[in-house]
């Protein structure tokens, strides 16, 4: 059987359950471009984007009501009504957009992250680590880290080609992962970003294995491409996979994406210790030796 049929058997019989309510937990899925702005979070007149859609669907399954917009004004109110914020975003979300959409505040930023430090949950897909990013070298002091990318744990820095790459788990136990029936080891074609700025205590998911990828991207040692942390009181998951529309309905991203949002929604447990420096050791330099 092939992997991906493996993939979607497994994810039938997973925790893709019934709300544990009566009410849905709600997810905001906020998509705005003030950068470069994906195809999956394109709109075409008033339909929702091809990201939107799904992870409506995937939210759905998991117990989940998601909201998706591209104001910027929304963080502006309240966010009590959201259990989890979910970012698919790039650029300076305070600045002007080529779609026109309304910037967020420097107040609707700091908002955002008092909410999480709070204990509200977040996920990022992709480009949200290419959001509020600094233009200075990667060896600048740390303490010049935009505290945006400091709450998500990494900062975009580079990617090539879109290209098949392996992925290594490292741990069987994260929401989404436990029941799925896939070896460590699996592949996929993506779109693969390149980090910096790793937060020292992130607990890494899914190890981006370098040595087969092809591009100067890609000529560094191993480094986390899936990863969990503890934001004060709030949990945040990022995964960098979601460039593609195919990753989109692959069984074992979705089956990631709702463990993830289970997961920072605080309806899942699983311990997060950090282990960067064990599982990734050398993801710090930016080239290989």
């Amino acid at each position: 059987m092939e992997q991906h049929e493996m993939l979607k058997a497994a994810a039938s019989t997973l925790s893709f359950v019934a709300p544990r309510a009566a009410a849905m937990r709600k997810v905001l899925y906020f998509t705005r471009s003030a950068g470069f702005e994906h195809s999956v979070v394109q709109r075409q007149g008033a339909e929702f984007s091809h990201s939107e859609r799904l992870l409506a669907e995937i939210g759905r399954k998991a117990g989940f009501d998601v909201e998706s917009t591209k104001d910027g004004r929304i963080f502006e109110g309240s966010l009590d009504a959201f259990d989890v914020i979910a970012f698919y975003t790039s650029g300076d979300l305070t600045q002007p957009a080529k779609d026109g959409s309304p910037p967020m505040t420097q107040a609707g930023k700091q908002k955002l992250l008092d909410a999480i430090s709070a204990g509200k949950g977040f996920v990022g897909f992709h480009s949200a680590t290419d959001s509020f990013r600094s233009q200075d070298p990667p060896d600048r002091n740390p303490e010049q880290v935009d505290p945006y990318i400091a709450m998500i744990g990494g900062e975009f820095l580079m990617h090539g080609e879109e290209l098949e790459a392996a992925l290594l788990l490292t741990t069987r136990n994260f929401p989404g992962i436990r029941n799925l029936g896939v070896a460590e080891g699996l592949a996929f074609t993506e779109e693969w970003y390149t980090f910096r700025s790793f937060a020292p205590d992130l607990h890494v998911i899914i190890i981006q294995e370098t040595q087969m990828m092809r591009g100067d991207a890609y000529r560094r040692p191993d480094y986390p491409q899936t990863w969990a942390r503890l934001h004060g009181k709030g949990r945040v998951f990022y995964t960098s996979m979601g460039h593609r529309k195919d990753i989109w309905t692959n069984p074992f991203f979705q089956a990631i994406v709702a463990g993830g949002l289970e997961w920072a929604a605080g309806l899942a447990d699983a311990k997060v210790p950090p282990n960067m420096d064990a599982v990734t050791p050398r993801a710090r330099q930016l080239k290989n030796p």
